[in-house]
């Protein structure tokens, strides 16, 4: 199994930053791609940022110039640093990663994708 834990969420004013972190851990063989996504109370979640295999990185255009995405092969963690929040942005953020796991019992490595349980960000305005 493999498990993805964020943090660094929590309250923070308008035109402040946040950094959040995910970590993976598990029978993990190797990661294509992580990305955060994120939830506001009533909307749809909402791929915010993701980061590929060869550093392919796509942003929502909401958070373009504002959020960086990056990765830290070496720790099998993906971060999201947020500068310039907007009480729009306030949500819980969710970190999901599409990995490669090996089965002893299939012999095989196999496609799965995992999702971590999410990190509150409130912005006050």
């Amino acid at each position: 199994q493999v498990q993805l834990v964020e943090s660094g969420g929590g309250l923070v004013q308008a035109g402040g930053s946040l950094r959040l972190s995910c970590v993976a851990s598990g029978n993990i063989h190797s990661i294509n791609a992580m990305a955060w996504y994120r939830q506001a109370p009533g909307n749809q979640r909402e791929m915010v940022a993701l980061i590929s295999t060869g550093a392919k990185i796509n942003y929502a255009e909401s958070v373009k110039g504002r959020f960086t995405i990056s990765r830290d092969i070496t720790k099998n963690t993906a971060y999201l640093q947020m500068n310039s929040l907007k009480p729009d942005d306030t949500a819980v953020y969710y970190c999901t990663a599409d990995v490669q796991v090996y089965s002893p019992e299939d012999s095989d490595i196999l496609d799965r994708n995992y999702w971590g349980q999410g990190t509150q960000v409130t912005v006050s305005s």
